[in-house]
C-alpha cells in the first residue's frame, strides 16, 4: 500500500513518533555522511569540469557555445536522468552502498576519457558516459543519509550532504583551473578521474549499508516501518500522481533551468566578456562559489528543520522568497562592466538560488516510505534535471549562438538577460507547491 495523493502514511507516522524525533545520530552516521558528501563533491566536480575549462577546450577543439551547451546539458542529462530510474529501483532492492561505489568508479573512468578526447565527438561520448555513471550517485546517497539520520535532523543532514556541489564547484574552479593553467585542461580531467576511482574503493570499504526505515517508527511502537520490496511501476505512479511530489519536482526543475544555465556558462562569460584570466577565476570565482552556494545549501536546510514542523508551506515559501530576492542582483551581475563588480553582484543570487534543493530533497524523502526513497529521489532528479540540466545550458548556449552575429562581443550577456523570465516562473512554481502543501495539511487535519 503506497502513499496516496492526499496523505502520506509514513510522514504522519514519523511526525507523531517521539522515538524517531529524539534519536541522535551516532559517530558512524556522521562518518558515513562525510564520505558520501566527498563522493558528491567528486560527482559535481567531474560534472562541472567541462564548463570550468570551457575556454581552453573551445580554443583547442573549436567547440561553439551551442555545442558546449549540448554536451554539458542535453546529452549529459538524457543519460544521467533516464538511467537514474532503473538504477534507483535496483538500489532500493539491493545494496545501495555497492551501487554507489560502482557508479563512482564508472563516472571517474569516464572523466579520465574526457581528458583523452581529441575531437568533439569523442568528448561528447565521454560526457555521456559520465552521465551513465553519475546516474547511480545521488539517489542512493539520499536514501542512505535518510536511514542514518532520524526525522527532525534530516533537513540539516541533507543540507550538509548537499554541500557537495558548492565544494565540488569551488575545488573544480580552484584546482581544475590551476592544473589547466600550469599544464593543460586534459591533465585536470585525468587527475580528478583517478582520484574518483580511489574514492570508490573507500566507499565500499568504509560505509555500512544502514537498515531501511530503521529510524522511521510507527506510532506508539519502536518497530521500524515495514520495508517490503518496492514495486517499480506502482512507485512511479504514486510519485507522479501525488500533487506535492510532482509540484516540488517541477518547481525544482524550473529553478535548475536558471542555476545550471548560469553555472555552465559563468566561467566562460567572466573570461570572454568580463576579462578575467584563468588564474583569477581559480581564486576569486572559486571562493565565491564555495562560500555562497555552500552557505545557501546549509542555511536553507537549517531553516527547513526549524520552520517546516510549524508550517509545511515553508518547503515552498522559502525558495520562492529567495528566488524573488535574487532577481535584481542577477540583473546587476549581467550588466556589470567589470568582473570585480560582476562578482559582487553575483554573490547574492549564488547564495539565494540554492534555497530550493535541501527543502526539496527533505520533502521527498519524508513524504514516501523508506523502501521507496531511492527510486523517489531518482524520480525527483529525473524531472528537475531533465528540465534544468537538460534544457538550461542547452537553451543558453543556443541563444548565445543566435545573438553572436549581431553581438559578437557580448552574446552571452544578451543570452543571460533572457533568464530573468525563468526566475519568475520558478517563483510561481514554488507558490504552486505551497497550495498543494496547504491542501494536504487541511486533508490530514480533517481525518
Amino acid at each position: 500500500m503506497h502513499a496516496s495523493n492526499e496523505t502520506s502514511p509514513l510522514h504522519s507516522a514519523v511526525a507523531a513518533s517521539p522515538v524517531a524525533h529524539h534519536a541522535r545520530p551516532d559517530a558512524r552516521a556522521w562518518s558515513a555522511l562525510a564520505i558520501l558528501c566527498f563522493v558528491y563533491v567528486l560527482n559535481f566536480l567531474d560534472r562541472q569540469l567541462l564548463s570550468i575549462l570551457a575556454k581552453p577546450i573551445q580554443d583547442e577543439l573549436g567547440v561553439t557555445d551551442g555545442q558546449l551547451g549540448m554536451i554539458s546539458g542535453l546529452y549529459f542529462a538524457l543519460f544521467y536522468c533516464v538511467l537514474a530510474i532503473p538504477v534507483g529501483w535496483l538500489a532500493d532492492r539491493t545494496n545501495r552502498v555497492k551501487v554507489l561505489s560502482f557508479s563512482c568508479a564508472l563516472w571517474s573512468a569516464a572523466t579520465v576519457a574526457c581528458g583523452l578526447s581529441s575531437s568533439y565527438a569523442q568528448l561528447a561520448i565521454a560526457r555521456m558516459s559520465v552521465g551513465v555513471g553519475e546516474a547511480g550517485g545521488v539517489p542512493p546517497s539520499y536514501a542512505i543519509v535518510s536511514d542514518y539520520f532520524p526525522p527532525g535532523t534530516r533537513g540539516t543532514a541533507l543540507s550538509i550532504y548537499n554541500l557537495g556541489p558548492p565544494i565540488g564547484l569551488a575545488l573544480g574552479v580552484a584546482f581544475g583551473a590551476s592544473i589547466a593553467a600550469a599544464y593543460s585542461w586534459r591533465s585536470a580531467f585525468i587527475f580528478l578521474g583517478a582520484l574518483g576511482i580511489v574514492t570508490a574503493l573507500v566507499v565500499v570499504l568504509c560505509v555500512r549499508e544502514p537498515v531501511r526505515g530503521g529510524l522511521d517508527t510507527a506510532i506508539g511502537d519502536a518497530a521500524p516501518v515495514r520495508s517490503e520490496q518496492p514495486a517499480f511501476w506502482p512507485t512511479c505512479r504514486m510519485f507522479f500522481s501525488h500533487p506535492v511530489l510532482l509540484r516540488v519536482s517541477l518547481a525544482s526543475g524550473a529553478t535548475q533551468f536558471v542555476t545550471y544555465a548560469l553555472l555552465n556558462f559563468t566561467t566562460l562569460f567572466l573570461m570572454r566578456e568580463k576579462g578575467m584570466t584563468l588564474q583569477e577565476v581559480a581564486i576569486y570565482y572559486a571562493l565565491l562559489i564555495g562560500i555562497a552556494i555552500g552557505g545557501g545549501m546549509y542555511v536553507s536546510g537549517r531553516l527547513i528543520d526549524r520552520f517546516a514542523p510549524k508550517s509545511r508551506g515553508a518547503y515552498g515559501y522559502l525558495p520562492a522568497v529567495a528566488l524573488a530576492l535574487a532577481i535584481p542582483f542577477f540583473i546587476g551581475f549581467v550588466w556589470a562592466p567589470t568582473w570585480q563588480l560582476a562578482l559582487l553582484f553575483l554573490a547574492v543570487p549564488t547564495f539565494l538560488n540554492y534555497f530550493y534543493l535541501s527543502p526539496a530533497v527533505t520533502l521527498v524523502q519524508e513524504e514516501v516510505r523508506p523502501n521507496e526513497r531511492v527510486l523517489s529521489g531518482a524520480l525527483l532528479l529525473l524531472v528537475m534535471n531533465l528540465i534544468g540540466l537538460g534544457l538550461g545550458p542547452t537553451y543558453l548556449g543556443a541563444v548565445s549562438d543566435y545573438f553572436r552575429p549581431e553581438h559578437p562581443e557580448n552574446s552571452l550577456q544578451m543570452a543571460f538577460y533572457t533568464l530573468v523570465p525563468f526566475y519568475v516562473i520558478a517563483v510561481l512554481a514554488h507558490l504552486w507547491l505551497v497550495r498543494a502543501l496547504r491542501r494536504e495539511s487541511a486533508n490530514r487535519s480533517s481525518l
